[in-house]
Formats: structure tokens, C-alpha cells, sequence
């Protein structure tokens, strides 16, 4: 069965966003670009809340057709054309796009089904709120933090709302960048 995997910048105090959603915090650079590049070239399911997918509707579609691409945006923009997203929204209801799914009610039987499906492990990119609402609903398989050198004090919690106790286990593919962002894998330990 496929699972879906949280990736996530994070700061080291839990942040994933300012108090208004900010991201200027977040460490990039062609180095992690490359690397993140180079590890989700061969997957074929991004899942997004829906802020983060028009977020990247707004831009990812023709990144890579703009005179002044990068590399980065070359490549990513066709990864992104090409995989079949999933968005999880409730506003987003009968918006027909091509490789797109829109999930608005019964999610966890809906994610179920497609963690059956064939494919490669199912990517959920930032989307704080909708991971919130998939970790309370037992639906996050494991997490990728790129935990950033950061104290913020204030922000959206990775960690909001949890009720329940989650164990983890850490996988060897621990990796630090030279921008001082940390690459931490954990997989959910379930019972």
C-alpha cells in the first residue's frame, strides 16, 4: 500500500508558517533544490490543501516556459504538470483540471482508495492545515522535515491540535545541507 508522506519546512521550535503564513524563513537554495528535485522526480501524486494548491496553480503550470527559468523551475514546472494532484478543499468543489482530483467529503475513504492504487508513495506538500486535519484523521504514514535554523516563537504549529500520541521511527537517510537546513524522515510506527 502506497503511504503518504508529510514534507514539510519547519522551524526548530515546530513552525511551518509565520502568524500570517509567512515563508521568508524557509532556507532554498539550488543545492536543496536539486536534492528534493533529484528524490521526488519519480513520484506520480502530490497531495495539497487548498491554499498551497493555488499557490502553486498560480505559478508551477508556465514556471518553465518563463525566458528567465531556472533549472529548478524547468524541471519542476514539468514534474508538476505531469503528476496527478490531489487537493483536499471543500471551496474547490466541480473545478475540472487536467490530473487533478478534488477531495471534499468522505476524505479518509477517499485517501484510502488511493493509497491503494498502484503507484509511488503519495507526496503531501506544506499544506499545514490539511496535514492537521490528516494526522487527527490517522491518514499520515510518515513525515520529511527539513527543519531549518530557525526559532520563530510564533506561527502555525506542525503539531496543532494533536490528541493522540504518535510514535516515530527515524530512517537512515538523515541529511544535513550546507545552509544549515537538516533533512529528517520518520516514518509512523502504527500499532
Amino acid at each position: 500500500m502506497r503511504k503518504v508522506i508529510s514534507f514539510m519546512h519547519i522551524t526548530l521550535d515546530g513552525f511551518v508558517s509565520g502568524p500570517n503564513g509567512e515563508l521568508n524563513w524557509a532556507k532554498v537554495d539550488q543545492e536543496l533544490f536539486g536534492y528534493v528535485g533529484n528524490r521526488i522526480k519519480n513520484g506520480d501524486t502530490a497531495l495539497y490543501g487548498r491554499t498551497t494548491y493555488q499557490m502553486m496553480e498560480s505559478y508551477w503550470p508556465t514556471a518553465g516556459d518563463k525566458p528567465n527559468a531556472t533549472k529548478h523551475d524547468i524541471e519542476h514546472s514539468k514534474w508538476y504538470n505531469n503528476v496527478h494532484k490531489v487537493v483536499l478543499s471543500k471551496t474547490l468543489q466541480g473545478i475540472d483540471k487536467p490530473n487533478t482530483t478534488i477531495i471534499s467529503e468522505n476524505i479518509v475513504e477517499q485517501i484510502n482508495e488511493i493509497k491503494k492504487q498502484k503507484g509511488e508513495d503519495i507526496l503531501l506538500f506544506g499544506s499545514p492545515t490539511a496535514t492537521h486535519s490528516l494526522i487527527q484523521q490517522n491518514l499520515i504514514d510518515g513525515f520529511w522535515l527539513f527543519v531549518n535554523p530557525i526559532i520563530l516563537g510564533q506561527g502555525v504549529s506542525l503539531y496543532k491540535d494533536i490528541n493522540d500520541k504518535m510514535n516515530l521511527k527515524l530512517l537512515p537517510t538523515t541529511r544535513q545541507f550546507s545552509n544549515g537546513v537538516t533533512e529528517l524522515n520518520y516514518e509512523v510506527e502504527r500499532q
